[in-house]
């Protein structure tokens, strides 16, 4: 049993990375985060990273949490809640895969100084620029995919929501190192390389998305008298 619990945490784990990292798209935003601090020294921009960092962490385990929560407090229905989120998740994958070069007004932000740099760790630079409604509208999709577990296996749900932190943590460590090293992935991977991974995961993202769709529509389906 141990080892279905621990391979039910990597397949958790996979599942929220592999969602959120084209969406948050930390060497897709280590450029533009460069951009607004490059007046920054280079120990002002490590703790701007760490910041973003552990902010994104914060919103994006406040939704895992509690955002299907407040969805279901209103009334609506797990599978619905499934289908919706289902189809947020395939509109933003589909939308990764088929999107252009960065827009040109979220590139274009004012150069923070060093005065005020710290005083815009949260916004703009987390939200939105980091993290924004696709990437907390996706995490809420996730935990309403899995909330069944919580219902029937306490330790299978416990297993789940570790693999779920893990992958919030390891999007966050992605995030750090990608705008603590945004001069150095800004030579080395440029534009090309970074259009490849982006739309690589996007497509992913797109699978997980039609995937949730399944499961809330073989439970609405299941709901139908005489089936």
């Amino acid at each position: 049993m141990r080892v279905g619990y621990f391979s039910n945490s990597v397949n958790i784990f996979l599942a929220v990375f592999a969602a959120l990292f084209p969406i948050v798209n930390p060497l897709g935003g280590a450029p533009i985060f460069l951009n607004f601090v490059r007046g920054c020294t280079s120990q002002t921009r490590e703790l701007l990273a760490r910041s973003v960092a552990v902010y994104g962490f914060l919103l994006l385990l406040g939704s895992l949490i509690i955002g299907a929560q407040v969805l279901l407090f209103f009334g609506i229905t797990l599978p619905v809640l499934r289908v919706a989120g289902g189809v947020v998740v395939t509109s933003v994958g589909w939308n990764l895969l088929h999107q252009g070069d960065e827009p040109a007004e979220r590139a274009n932000g004012t150069p923070l100084d060093e005065a005020h740099a710290k005083d815009q760790a949260f916004y703009p630079l987390t939200l939105p620029l980091t993290v924004g409604p696709g990437s907390i509208a996706t995490t809420i999709a996730l935990a309403a995919s899995h909330k069944s577990t919580f219902e029937t296996d306490l330790a299978m749900s416990l297993s789940s929501l570790i693999g779920a932190v893990a992958g919030l943590i390891a999007v966050a460590l992605t995030v750090y190192f990608a705008f603590r090293e945004a001069p150095t992935i800004e030579r080395v991977l440029g534009k090309n390389g970074t259009n490849v991974l982006v739309r690589l995961f996007a497509f992913i993202l797109f699978a997980i998305g039609v995937q949730i769709i399944w499961l809330g529509a073989r439970d609405l389906l299941g709901e139908i008298p005489g089936r």
